[in-house]
């Protein structure tokens, strides 16, 4: 492996920042470009007006195909790694987006459509384990950030390229905006090339000696640097360590392996991303347009994405200080007051309603880009272990594409059904996640990432005892029922209520202080 040109802090910057190339692609331009080209008028005449199932269709297909490839993401990522799943993602979004670019009807536009959501599934996936894995603890979360912040300058780019090029009398104001995609995806494949690989997928492959050069050249380049020496051997323990627990229980990596050992950690990277859909940005951003047409409501929503951008700045210096509990707790109290304050303007439907709603959307979606917006991003390739990480993160992803179309689809049927009640349901989804992060989601701030299983106060055979419920005897639950807890073997109990786990993470969370394991030779 060629050594890097550049070394140390500004080899993390450039590399979080051209990875950041695909944040900007796998959620944001590509997602909201389409919303501007559709309303144009040439290509609702190329399309032959096409209704709003069609519409609804060449939109909501990319989640279906992103929904897939970020379930499969899990296995590719552990298979060809990380810096190759990157590069196959942005081949394949690009040639989704020629498809789409030179489209020639209804159905080549679609099928381009889940051709760029396949791409797009494998970059959310995979873009949040490079950067977690190659960054250090204490600028973990900022970097992360970062990474959401260009997610919603992309958003508002393809806002803005919808805007300008709806001025061009021709076929070429909606091809345009799609064929930027092709660009911006041939760079980052591009790149790839030149990015080095993660370092603990290379130690977690046998590849100890790529994987030590990587961390050197993090570090300064120095290959005897004693903090770059402390961290291989750190990450080369920790990957032993657990392939020899996978060899001695005769198991593999295999996602129902990781559900029975890691299944905390699975839900609670599950939930951030259910919990980001649920608590209402979609609902609001539908709303941000209601009254608006064409040009005027691109317009709208181009101003609201700068707010938008503005808003996800502070958590770049606040989420490595504050920590992500106190920004996601403070983000849910927020939204859910604004949310509340939405349905009670639209309920009492008075002169200054419109004027109070739009405030109430600015700080909505403030509060979102400050908080829910980029901390679930971060969260679930902290909490999971390495040798199960891929295949954990990609099960939270699919989780947002899988909630992301889901409230997409009800969301015009709740508006005409249940009107200004909608808002407040989703204030109580937000009220829901602040009591859920409240008491079971530990805090990640400053954790190496080897060391998070003593964030969550675990071990091997503490996470084999609490799992295997399903797996006892009929004489073991018939005792559990009249006790309410069982013999762990070393003179200790396990309690063996259904929601035994949530009632131990909760015991945890009370006694949650993290001490850093120190290297003592």
């Amino acid at each position: 492996m060629a050594r890097t040109k550049l070394v140390g802090q500004r080899l993390l910057y450039s590399i979080s920042l051209f990875v950041s190339i695909g944040v900007f692609l796998k959620f944001g331009y590509d997602q909201g470009v389409m919303s501007g080209i559709i309303t144009g008028t040439y290509f609702k005449a190329y399309f032959n007006d096409p209704t709003a199932i069609e519409l609804g269709t060449m939109v909501a297909v990319l989640e279906i195909g992103a929904f897939i490839t970020s379930v499969a993401a899990g296995q590719i990522g552990d298979k060809v790694g990380r810096k190759g799943t990157l590069f196959i993602g942005a081949v394949v979004f690009t040639i989704g987006g020629a498809v789409q670019t030179f489209t020639i009807g209804f159905w080549s536009m679609v099928v381009g459509r889940v051709i760029s959501g396949f791409g797009v599934g494998l970059l959310s996936t995979i873009v949040p384990i490079y950067q977690s894995e190659i960054s250090p603890p204490n600028h973990r979360g900022a970097l992360a950030c970062v990474e959401f912040t260009c997610n919603i300058f992309g958003y508002s780019s393809s806002v803005w390229m919808d805007y300008f090029c709806s001025f061009i009398d021709s076929d070429l104001s909606w091809r345009i905006p799609l064929f930027i995609q092709c660009v911006i995806g041939s760079i980052l494949a591009f790149g790839c090339v030149l990015l080095p690989e993660s370092p603990r997928w290379l130690i977690d492959n046998n590849r100890e000696m790529e994987g030590m050069e990587v961390i050197a050249d993090l570090h300064g380049g120095d290959a005897n640097d004693p903090v770059a020496v402390a961290e291989y051997r750190e990450i080369k323990d920790k990957v032993r360590e657990e392939a020899s627990l996978l060899r001695e229980s005769g198991e593999e990596r295999t996602y129902r392996v990781m559900w029975r050992k890691y299944k905390r950690r699975v839900l609670l990277a599950m939930s951030s991303q259910a919990f980001a859909q649920l608590n209402g940005i979609n609902v609001i951003s539908y709303y941000a347009q209601a009254g608006w047409i064409g040009r005027q409501a691109i317009l709208m929503t181009g101003i609201n994405s700068v707010i938008y951008i503005l808003s996800t700045i502070p958590t770049w210096y606040l989420v490595d200080r504050w920590g992500r509990r106190a920004i996601l707790l403070s983000g849910a109290v927020m939204m859910a007051a604004a949310l509340m304050a939405t349905g009670w303007w639209m309920y009492v439907d008075v002169p200054q309603t419109p004027n109070a709603v739009v405030l109430c959307v600015i700080i909505f979606n403030a509060a979102f880009g400050y908080s829910w917006g980029p901390i679930p991003w971060l969260y679930p390739p902290e909490i999971m272990p390495l040798v199960f990480r891929a295949k954990g993160v990609s099960l939270s992803t699919a989780t947002n594409w899988a909630f992301n179309w889901i409230v997409g689809e009800i969301t015009p049927f709740l508006q005409e059904t249940i009107h200004w009640r909608l808002y407040p349901m989703h204030g109580f989804f937000c009220i829901c996640s602040f009591i859920l992060v409240y008491f079971l989601y530990p805090e990640t701030k400053g954790v190496p990432l080897e060391e998070m299983d003593a964030v969550f106060g675990e071990d091997e055979l503490e996470e084999r005892l609490e799992n295997a419920s399903e797996t006892n005897s009929l004489l073991a639950n018939s005792e559990a029922r009249m006790t309410g807890s069982r013999s762990n073997g070393e003179g200790g109990s396990v309690d063996t209520h259904p929601f035994a786990w949530v009632m131990n993470m909760y015991r945890r969370w009370r006694h949650r202080n993290y001490e850093p394991i120190r290297d003592e030779t």
